[in-house]
């Protein structure tokens, strides 16, 4: 490592979830999740809410999107109701996509935040490494696409995965 590199630090870990991404590169879907993490609602409920913000397509368009974030398991069909001679879908995000960046000038209360939970967070990753290192082999195994592939971080991947995911069922909860 050269000395320019001593004073480096690794800060921050940027997820990319390929199967996330590729599902919401269409900037429509990103606003249709945000529509129904709120709530469920019908495809056509979607296409009005879609309206309200001034985006212009058709119905069977706003479906064919609904059905591609469903296919990625964004989107869950949450409920059927019968009636009109058919049968309408109620869909509820179970994914929010959050694409932010924090202003510079957050950066020292962010800083104090991560020094006041840094040792818990140390502790929980103990936790998982110790109780569920084979299990978490067994998912990197299953990720990887080659024995030489080690590189890849997918350790670290499934620990935040599984960080993110408490997260957010403590925060709703």
């Amino acid at each position: 490592m050269s000395n320019s590199d001593a004073d480096h630090r690794l800060d921050d870990i940027a997820v990319r979830d390929t199967r996330v991404s590729d599902a919401i590169d269409e900037p429509m879907r990103a606003m249709i999740l945000d529509i129904l993490a709120e709530e469920a609602l019908t495809a056509t409920e979607v296409h009005g809410r879609l309206e309200d913000r001034g985006v212009d397509r058709t119905e069977n368009t706003v479906r064919h999107h609904i059905n591609e974030l469903r296919d990625a398991g964004l989107v869950d069909v949450v409920r059927f109701e019968e009636g009109r001679g058919g049968t309408t879908k109620y869909y509820h995000a179970n994914t929010i996509v959050l694409s932010y960046s924090l202003p510079d000038s957050a950066d020292a209360a962010v800083e104090e935040m991560v020094d006041a939970v840094q040792p818990q967070i140390t502790d929980v990753l103990a936790t998982l490494t110790d109780a569920y290192d084979d299990t978490i082999e067994e998912i990197v195994a299953d990720m990887q696409p080659c024995e030489h592939c080690r590189t890849q971080k997918y350790e670290t991947y499934v620990l935040l995965t599984v960080l993110r995911r408490a997260f957010v069922r403590s925060y709703r909860d």
